[in-house]
This record gives C-alpha cells, structure tokens and sequence, in this order.
C-alpha cells in the first residue's frame, strides 16, 4: 500500500496513503512506534499527521508496513455496523477555520459573485459530502444538512449559508474530539511502549546482569527492576521489596507494598525498593496488551441501545424531509424549508450512545475494571441473579494453615511444616504460600533439597538426603507416587471431616503427614452483597467443592439464600445452565462471578461473566468483565457503574427526542430562522456529548 511524505518539519510530517483502512485502528498502531509522539488520521482525504522524534525514513517505514498488515484493514462495514464510521469525512480545525473565514469576510464583499464564492469554497466539503451520501445510501441526515446549506445559497442568504456551516463544522470538530476523548483509554495503552530490562544470566557459574529489549525477555527469566523502572512482564517477586504505582493498571493512587511471592503485573511501575520478577507472562500476553486487545476489541461491538438509537435516528430522517416539503407547500418559504432540515436526531441519537459507553469503560478502567464492550456492560446492569463461586471470590483464596499432623513418630508436627515449606517456597500456589507462611512465623528451619520438580495441578517432588519428598493431592501421592494411606485412612478421614483443604506430605515412599489448610471470608463481601441488592440484584447463589455443613456456615455467615456444595469441577456449568433457564421464564438475566480454570465454562455460559483479580488466566479471558484488584466490592463497582451509564444513555435518548422535537415544530412554525435552527441543534448535540464523555464516579459507600 503506497505512502508518500507530502511534507515534513523537524518534528513534524504529513504522509498521504492509498486504499481502504480502518483510521482507528490505524490510529492506534502508529501511535504504538517508539518515536510517534502524537498522530492523527483524516480518513476523507486520506492523509496521516504525525509529531515524530528520531529518524523520519524509519518511521516512514513502520507506517508503509503498518498500511501492509491486514489488522488495520477496513471490513467494509457499513454505517449501520459501526459507530466508528458514523462520518465518511473526519473534519479538522483547518475546516473550522475556513467556515470561519467565509462567514467573517462575506458581509463585507460587495460583489454578489464573490460573496457567492467565498460561501461555495467554505460550504463545498459539506455539499459533497452531502451529495455523495445521497447517491450511495439514500436520504440521510448528512443530506438533510448538505441540502439547508443549498437553500440558503440559492436564496442569495449567505450570511444563513455561512452560519449554518459555519455551525455544523464546528460541531462535527467538536464530535470528532469527543470521539477521540473517549478512546483515551485506548490511546494510553497502546503509547505503553517497551524498552530496556536487566535480566539475570548464569556466566561461568556467576551470576551477571544483563540489558536486553523487552520484547526478548523469555518466560523464565529472572527480571531485576529498580526504583523508577517500568515493569514490562507479569510475574511473580522471587526477591526484595519495593512501592509499586500501580495507578495504570488498577486505579489505586496509592503505591503498594509488594515482596517475595506477591504478583506484579506488566505497565506498572517501581517507585522504591529494588525486586527480582520471575517472568510468567511476556510481550502480548503480559496483562497490558491482553487489556489493550480487550478494549480494542470492544471498538465494532454495539449495544442493543446504540443499535435502537441509531435505527431511530435514521427513520425519523423521512418525517424531517416530509416536514419540511410540507411546510414549503403550504408556505411557499424555502427559508423555512431550510430551517426544519437542519432539526434531525441523527447526530445527537448516533453519537452521544456510543460515546457514553465508551466513557464509561473508560472510566471503569480507571477504577481498576476492564469492561469488554458496551454489551457487556447492557447485561450487567440487567442482570438480577449473582452467582458466585466461592472460593477466590466471597472468599480471599488466601489460605491460611490450620493445624499440621504427622503419621511418622520421628517427625513432629514442626518438621513436617518445615520440611513441606522448603519444597514449596519455590512455588507461587497460594497453598504453597501459606505453608511457607505458616513455616516462617514458626522459626522457619529449612531444609536442604535437590531441584524442585513442578507437577501441574498435582504437587512437586524434590529430595532431602537422597530421599524422595512428594507434596500435593491425595490423588498424586496415592495413584501417581504409589505411597499407601491404607495405615492412616481411618484417622484421615477423621482429620478430614470438618472439610479443611488438605496437604499431603510423602517422604521416602511414606505417607509422613498432612497440613491442613482454610479459607477466609473477604472481610467486604456481605458490604458488596448489601449494594448490590441496594442495585436492585434479587437473588444470590453460592456454589462451593466444600461439604454441605461447611457450605451452609458461609452461606448463613453472608446471608446467602441459596447455595449448591460439594461440586465438582464439571458440576458448576451445569448448575448454571439450571440456573438461567430458570431465569429465563421469567425475563431475569443472569451474572456468574469466579476466578478458576474450572470456571471458565460458567464464565462463558453466564449472561455476564465477572472474573476476578487473581483468577487464572483463562477465566479471565473467557469473562466479560475482568476485575484489576483483588476486592470483591469491585463487583458492585462495575455494577454501578453500569446502572449509572444505561441511566445517562437514557436521559440522553430522552432529553434528544424531546428537544429536537420542540426544534423542528418551531422550525416547522417558521418560529426558528435557519441560524438559529443551526444553534439550537448543534449546541443541543454538543451538549449531550459533553455529558456523555462526562467520567462515572462510585460512592462506594452509599449502602
């Protein structure tokens, strides 16, 4: 695809390109190169402005690949599939400028012709645009415009002609920077650019530091990231301590505590301290791009409301044209006719709905709540029924040990602790972390062992002594390790029966002992349950792997009604599936809320799917909506929000109809000059847009 550089400053340049492409998406790309400041694109003439740093002809470059790949390629889409492409032509202030000039210079030529002029070169983009739209898809509001414009002009009016261009180009700059606005969000993840990191390598058994690209660093790699350094990997601390900023990814201004075993992600930043990352997530699927992808996807998705709104706006096109043929029949004023062509709902219905739900997930973003389009946020304001899983949810997922027992009469409770901590220390699980935990506030004597094995789902094996140490699942040790429980099943099965999650420890082929471990209430889950019922939610329902009596305690302890226990992972889908269709006989939506592997079905199943902070990856990308932060009262937060943008859309829709409504009755009256009509209109739409971008805020403590 040919780019030519049609001119250029030392910090500036404009490019012209051929074909068809999507100016968002090509927007945002070029606004990801390492030295593009700031970049904007004028679809209709297709023309690309950029302020630049660096070499020109490298970026010249990026740009003719960028203009190659497939990913910023139009899909054709017509105006009724897309909000991004309500305007064939972006205008510029240029534009603005020359509307201006004309209706500043006109009274004061004396020529007609050249009066006549003025007005024809200031109102041409307009006509054509007009007229273009006319053959290509009929009567629309863009020809309505075009066609008062055209009136006033055939009148000899070019005070009217001009004033009214005047004001739908200055309305149509400020639509354009409105629409941009509420992409903030989208241009700030994608400037998170890269850069250098120092990463630890082995070099004749020493261990050096070295400065590699970003993009290179590998999974695996231990990362050292110091005070003022950006985080580029998600992963977890393996040493040191450090205040992290975490504003861009979760919203919380105040900086967090972060040492060994907490989890960092990609985007933030060190403010003190000195730490080691383990890399466990790298380049695109580090947490910045996975959220970039996210909201970027969002772009072509629209809501039942932006499509009702928009296929309002384009039927009451005819009733504006009828009007005002109507009036100039009974009348014979082309004036008037002109007037009450101006008067239509297109661009205040089409443009402020959109621009709403993009301000609100814009705004969720900010409150650390990532919001995977306007759908999404449509259901969860609908959704009356909350399900939730249990753990890792109304729970902290942190688990906490209870009691140690040993099966080996050498081995003390103490030992076993010990001896399971100096395995796990390695290990990032949040079993592993409590048992390490629960070892160092007990005077942590570790143990020497060989390299740690990591099982996936089952346990880890090492060896003490050149005895062999299996930790993890009943299943493991019993069916993979072939160590008997057969001597100690009777007291198992009574250490077990409170429900307690347990830990088995083998060592040189023997069962030595379990560790017991709990879950704990988040301390906030009954205030969010209050307000999101205070939201208007009417029923709860808990679903929990735990035995019933365990299940029962919780669910009394947060008021929950309704609970399902003892599931199996398999289970939690179909009881969903129960669970909306029911719901459905009765017009209620449903909302699932979890953070596991297991989950991800459910997420997928559920009218709205909530995944939370520490959840796995996969339920996090199988939900619709994905928490930043590790609190349950992020849930009402969402919901509120969502409450909040569906009542702002429909003030909006309200407030739409009825003043335009009033406009074109007094236009139709011959009450409202074509001036005026211009006025009320655009003043009408730039006012709803400025609402609309207007950010959502939550009381969090209105319950």
């Amino acid at each position: 695809m040919p780019i030519k550089l049609l001119h250029k400053t030392k910090s500036r340049a404009r490019f012209g390109y051929e074909g068809s492409v999507d100016p968002l998406l090509l927007r945002v790309a070029i606004d990801s190169l390492p030295n593009v400041i700031d970049v904007r694109i004028n679809g209709i003439i297709k023309s690309i402005i950029i302020s630049y740093e660096g070499s020109l002809d490298q970026i010249q470059n990026q740009i003719s690949d960028i203009l190659k790949s497939n990913e910023i390629k139009s899909q054709n889409k017509s105006k009724k599939d897309s909000y991004i492409a309500l305007r064939s032509e972006i205008p510029s202030s240029s534009e603005v400028v020359r509307a201006a000039s004309a209706l500043a210079i006109a009274p004061f030529l004396r020529s007609p012709g050249l009066s006549l002029s003025f007005s024809l070169l200031a109102s041409f983009p307009l006509l054509k645009s007009g007229l273009k739209e006319t053959f290509s898809e009929g009567i629309t509001s863009r020809s309505l415009e075009a066609a008062a414009v055209a009136i006033s002009l055939y009148l000899k009016d070019y005070k009217a002609a001009n004033s009214t261009n005047f004001m739908l180009t200055l309305g149509e700059y400020i639509e354009e920077l409105t629409m941009y606005k509420s992409d903030d969000l989208i241009k700030e993840l994608a400037k998170q650019k890269g850069g250098m990191a120092w990463v630890e390598s082995i070099t004749d058994s020493k261990v050096t530091l070295r400065q590699i690209p970003s993009d290179d660093i590998q999974i695996g790699d231990i990362v050292v990231v110091g005070a003022g350094d950006t985080i580029y990997i998600d992963g977890h601390i393996i040493d040191g301590e450090a205040l992290i900023n975490q504003i861009s990814m979760t919203g919380e201004a105040t900086p967090a505590s972060k040492s060994r075993g907490d989890r960092v992600l990609s985007g933030t930043i060190v403010q003190e301290g000195k730490i080691k990352i383990w890399a466990e997530a790298v380049g695109d699927h580090t947490a910045t791009n996975r959220i970039k992808s996210y909201i970027q996807s969002t772009l072509d998705e629209r809501s039942n409301q932006e499509l009702t709104a928009s296929k309002m706006a384009d039927s009451l096109v005819p009733i504006t044209l009828s009007l005002a043929g109507l009036s100039y029949a009974m009348t014979g004023e082309l004036v008037r006719a002109a007037s009450v062509l101006q008067a239509d709902y297109s661009c205040a219905l089409k443009l402020t709905t959109p621009v709403a739900f993009k301000s609100a997930i814009s705004s969720a973003a900010k409150e650390g709540i990532i919001v995977k389009g306007a759908k999404s946020l449509e259901s969860l304001q609908l959704s009356e029924i909350f399900v939730f899983d249990k753990t890792g949810t109304l729970t902290n997922g942190d688990l906490e040990v209870l009691k140690v027992h040993s099966f080996h009469q050498d081995w003390d409770a103490n030992q076993v602790l010990n001896l399971a901590a100096s395995i796990e220390e390695h290990y990032f699980h949040p079993v592993a972390q409590a048992v390490v935990r629960a070892a160092k506030e007990n005077n942590f004597d570790h143990f020497h062992h060989d390299e740690v094995t990591f099982i996936v789902a089952h346990g880890v094996k090492s060896e003490v002594g050149k005895k062999s140490v299996v930790i993890g699942s009943r299943h493991f040790l019993e069916d993979d390790e072939c160590i008997s429980f057969k001597e100690h099943s009777k007291e198992i099965d009574e250490i077990l029966k409170n429900g307690d999650t347990p830990l088995f420890i083998g060592f040189d082929g023997k069962l030595l002992g379990v560790i017991l471990l709990k879950d704990t209430i988040r301390p906030n889950s009954k205030e969010a349950l209050k307000r999101l019922k205070k939201s208007g939610v009417k029923e709860f329902i808990m679903l929990t792997g735990d035995s019933k009596s365990k299940a029962k305690a919780i669910a009394k302890e947060l008021g929950i009604a309704n609970y399902y226990a003892e599931l199996l992972p398999t289970d939690k889908a179909k009881i969903l599936d129960e669970i909306m269709l029911k719901a459905a006989k009765h017009g209620q939506k449903v909302a699932f809320v979890g953070d596991g592997i297991n989950d991800a079905p459910a997420l997928v199943r559920a009218d709205i799917g909530i995944g939370m902070h520490k959840g796995a990856d996969i339920a996090k990308a199988s939900a619709d909506v994905v928490l930043l932060r590790d609190d349950i009262e992020a849930v009402a937060d969402a919901r509120d929000l969502a409450i909040s943008c569906l009542s702002k859309v429909n003030n909006s829709f309200k407030v739409t109809v009825g003043v335009n409504s009033l406009i074109l009755i007094l236009a139709s009256l011959g009450k409202l000059s074509p001036i005026q009509t211009a006025i009320a209109h655009n003043g009408t739409t730039i006012a709803l847009l400025l609402n609309a971008l207007r950010r959502i805020r939550i009381n969090k403590r209105d319950g």
